[in-house]
Formats: structure tokens, sequence, C-alpha cells
């Protein structure tokens, strides 16, 4: 039976032979059909891209800039809250008071009284040459008080007490000491934040009006003493130039100023991360955008208090 089954056999394998063979050429291989596999690929693609940008954005976050100026945003906020409802501490408000005010009054002084006599310079070997010696005095008056008063104020305040503010607080995030304030149920904003920014809103007004004096008395010093122009001649030039609105655009800038400088350094303190490099780098930059956004908020201020053409000039000149 074996031997039959294989007879069987090989003369099945030969007539397989003699159907597929053809004179002169081998027998044909089977053919093996190309899989259409490219839609599979594709779909694997698509699906490891989308994978990919998925993962990106849980992964994705905004940078370091622009959600710290939104927490600084957002402590505004609650600043203006707690102010408008009395919440704020008022033994610190008067130690931050103290910081701000008296510490800083000696440079600012210095620095008002140069500029003055530096102005006075300029104005009366201009003037004098057109015989206009009686404006100088108005002239004087009118970009001290508008402009140069309020903006080196702000200058000064930002270089000495926002610079502070950012490195203080900035020390108390990364020591962890915010968090113990949070931990004895008291919010860093009213204790540490709020009366720091009053403090600067109330002060700098008052050291922007004793700059503008110092300044004003600096320029009739010089202008007497070396060029011979007579105070009385600047003094009265001055006031006809000057008006009631002039000293109020002052007192708002200057609160806008302290608000704007005590708001950002405070903001940019809280949110240090990363030790001292990071209270380094917080102090720099709290200084840098509180002077690029005072710049900002002058022009905004001047654009709205002084519409349309003067007569101030006009009345100094007499």
């Amino acid at each position: 039976m074996s031997f039959q089954r294989g007879k069987s056999d090989g003369s099945k394998l030969r007539a397989s032979l003699h159907t597929d063979a053809t004179p002169g050429k081998f027998p044909r291989e089977p053919q093996v059909l190309p899989s259409d596999d490219s839609g599979s690929d594709d779909s694997g693609t698509r699906r490891g891209g989308s994978s990919s940008w998925q993962q990106a954005k849980l992964k994705w976050k905004p940078p370091q800039t622009v959600w710290r100026a939104f927490a600084t945003l957002i402590m505004a906020g609650q600043v203006s809250v707690r102010v408008l409802t009395g919440r704020v501490h008022w033994r610190n408000l008067l130690t931050q008071l103290q910081i701000v005010g008296p510490g800083s009054l000696g440079v600012s002084l210095l620095t008002a009284c140069f500029v003055g006599m530096a102005f006075t310079i300029q104005f009366v070997r201009e003037f004098a040459r057109l015989g206009l010696t009686r404006s100088v005095g108005g002239v004087l008056a009118l970009a001290l008080c508008r402009e140069l008063s309020p903006v080196v104020t702000a200058i000064i305040m930002a270089g000495r007490v926002g610079s502070s503010f950012a490195a203080e607080l900035g020390t108390m995030q990364v020591s962890e000491q915010t968090d113990t304030l949070r931990v004895l149920k008291t919010d860093p904003v009213d204790y540490l934040v709020t009366p720091r920014v009053v403090a600067c809103a109330v002060a700098l007004p008052v050291l922007t009006l004793l700059c503008f004096t110092v300044g004003m008395a600096s320029s009739v010093f010089l202008a007497d003493a070396v060029y011979n122009v007579s105070s009385n001649i600047i003094l009265d030039s001055a006031a006809r130039a000057l008006e009631a609105w002039d000293v109020l655009s002052m007192m708002v800038k200057a609160v806008v100023f302290g608000g704007i400088i005590a708001d950002v350094s405070c903001g940019w303190g809280m949110t240090t991360q990363g030790g001292a490099k990071g209270v380094g780098e917080s102090t720099t930059a709290a200084v840098v955008i509180s002077l690029v956004l005072v710049f900002i908020a002058d022009f905004a201020l001047s654009w709205c208090f002084f519409q349309g053409p003067g007569d101030a000039l006009k009345a100094a000149m007499g």
C-alpha cells in the first residue's frame, strides 16, 4: 500500500511539472502579490502625529514673562480691592512709608537740584541770545512741573525702592517664607504687597512736589548768580506760566508712577524662582520693566492732559 501511494504521488508531481513547464523554460514560480500597506502606514503616521501633537500641547507652557505679567495684573486687582475695602495692614504701611519717603528724600532732592541747574544753563544761553530772558522762568517751570519732576523722581524710586521690593520679596519667596505666612492664615498680598503699593502711591507725589520746588530754587539761584537774570523775573514768569492744572497733572502722574513701580516690583518678587540667581534676575527685570512702563504711562497721560494748542508761554512772556 505504501508503494502504491508513493507511485501515485510521483505521478501527480510529474503531471504538475509537465503542466507548469514549457520547452526551454523553467517552471514558473508562485507569484506573491504586493500587499497594500500604504494606507495602514499613513494611518499610523497620522495617529503618531496626532499623539505627538497632543503631548506637545500638554507639555507647552507660556513664557515665564507672560505668566509673571499676568500674575502681576491679578495682584494689582487684588490690591485695588483691598484698598477700596479698607483692608490695609496699617503698621506695615507706616513702616513702608518711612522707607519710601524719608529714605528716598535726600537722593531725590539732590538729583532735582542738578537737573534744574543743567536745564537752566541750556535755556538761559539760548533765550538770552534771542532776548527772551523774561520767559526763562516760565519755560523752566513748565518743563519741571509737567515732565521732569515726576519722571526723574519715578526713576529714582524705581532704582532705589523698586529694586529693594523685588529683592526682598523674591528672597522671601525662594526661602518659602510666603508659604509660612499662608500656613499662618495670613495673605501675603494683605501683609506684604498692599502696604508697599499704597506707600509708593502716597509718598511719590510728595517727593515729586518737593523735587519741583528744589529744582526751581536751584534754577533761580544759578540764573541770578551766574547769568545775571534777576530771580524776580524768573519767579514772575513762572507764576504767570503755571496753572493749577499743571500741578494737579504732576501729582496724578506721580500717583500712577508710584503704583506701577510698586506693583511691578512686588509682582516680580512674588513670582521669583531659582534661588539667588532668580532673585537677581527678578530685581533687574523689575527695575527695567518699571522704567519702561513709567515712560509709556507718561506719554499716555501727557497725551490725555495736554490736548490742543497751549498759551502758557504767551502768558510767561507777559
